[in-house]
């Protein structure tokens, strides 16, 4: 399928007050596209725990075409005073896929958190059912944990800590896995597969796969990343690096045609 000019869309954060009704049922018409086992209750239920959500919309139009929910949580792990930015659920139109609208935008809301509180630990937070999910901590993150490499153990007991907190009756310490049981959301069949190609090829997606081998049933894989400083002042040179790249592959491909 062919993917859409990223370069159509915008984002911006609102805080859950902001957010309208037809704006929600518009949010639940996207995310309805791609999970089963949903309802319209669920899922309301679900945002008014939320703190605010970050809307993907095309500038032309206006039209939500994706969204990111979050939660900022104040811990206390091991006697230090840490923040947490928790991500729930997070989905784009599938034409849209490869667009970093949101990314940037979560980026900024991050450099806001910090700057409130520069001299406390920041976490991004969030559980992932699908490796793409998965993917947006592996390959922008420096510390992050679970690492394919072992790397970053020591942010495991924060992955305890805030899973205790929010899914106390759904967490296995032990598996580092959330168990909502049969018939939890879970992506449709036809979303984000893991072929065995994808396996051989990229060893974060094998990595996640072993890590939740049940995920096609909706197991939640919680993770944890660190927001620091020097994370800020890279990631935008990462970003631009990363668009340099993709600017040269299409106009090689064009070339070619």
């Amino acid at each position: 399928m062919q993917r859409e000019k990223t370069e159509t869309l915008k984002a911006r954060y609102l805080p859950l007050s902001k957010v309208s009704v037809p704006v929600m049922r518009r949010m639940y018409e996207i995310y309805s596209g791609y999970y089963e086992n949903i309802s319209l209750d669920v899922f309301c239920r679900d945002m008014v725990e939320k703190s605010g959500v970050i809307l993907v919309e095309e500038k032309p139009t206006k039209r939500v075409v994706g969204f990111s929910t979050l939660k900022t949580l104040d811990m206390t792990v091991a006697g230090r005073q840490v923040k947490g930015v928790f991500s729930g659920d997070t989905i784009i139109e599938e034409k849209y896929w490869g667009s970093r609208a949101l990314q940037v935008t979560f980026f900024f809301r991050m450099i806001r958190e910090k700057l409130r509180h520069p001299f406390r630990p920041l976490f991004w937070l969030l559980i992932s059912k699908g490796y793409k999910t998965y993917l947006l901590m592996a390959n922008n993150f420096h510390n992050y944990y679970p690492h394919p490499e072992g790397k970053s153990d020591e942010l495991a007991p924060l992955v305890d800590s805030y899973c205790e907190r929010l899914f106390s009756d759904y967490y296995c310490e032990e598996k580092k896995l959330l168990d909502f049981g049969e018939g939890y959301t879970h992506l449709k069949s036809n979303v984000a597969k893991i072929t065995e190609e994808m396996r051989q090829e990229n060893e974060k997606i094998q990595f996640f796969e072993t890590r939740n081998p049940t995920w096609n049933r909706g197991t939640e894989l919680p993770c944890i990343g660190e927001i620091n400083f020097s994370l800020l002042v890279s990631y935008p040179f990462s970003l631009w690096r990363k668009q340099r790249r993709k600017t040269k592959t299409q106009i090689a491909a064009v070339a070619c045609e």
